[in-house]
């Protein structure tokens, strides 16, 4: 599966955005797809994930209660809602999926697919 995150952009702090990660492929729903963000200077973090038929999320506390993962498996695309936003939120961040792994894997190694990363900017 070929994964194209978008929707990043510039936003002050408190406003709010939507990532996008559609996938190519017609085997979507197989796949458990995760967000994850990585700010300068720092590892890859885990944000987010969804399960195969978007009935189950986990979210980092760092986001918990600030975002919101769905998925629409007939247009192949999962959309992180992000409200609320932190100067700390700065990063690029990127989708990846996995037919194995579960919404609790929230390791880099439990991703097989990933995309090209979107930026996020929140200003303060």
């Amino acid at each position: 599966v070929q994964l194209q995150a978008c929707g990043g952009g510039l936003v002050q702090t408190g406003g709010s955005l939507r990532l996008s990660c559609a996938a190519s492929g017609r085997t979507f729903s197989s796949y458990v797809v995760g967000w994850f963000r990585q700010a300068p200077g720092k590892e890859r973090e885990f944000v987010a994930a969804i399960s195969r038929s978007g009935g189950s999320t986990n979210y980092a506390d760092s986001v918990k209660g600030r975002s919101i993962l769905s998925r629409d498996n007939a247009k192949s695309t999962v959309y992180l809602q992000m409200n609320s936003l932190k100067p700390e939120d700065t990063a690029v961040y990127y989708c990846a999926a996995d037919r194995s792994t579960t919404v609790w894997g929230g390791m880099i190694d439990d991703y097989d697919y990933w995309g090209q990363g979107t930026q996020v900017t929140v200003s303060s």
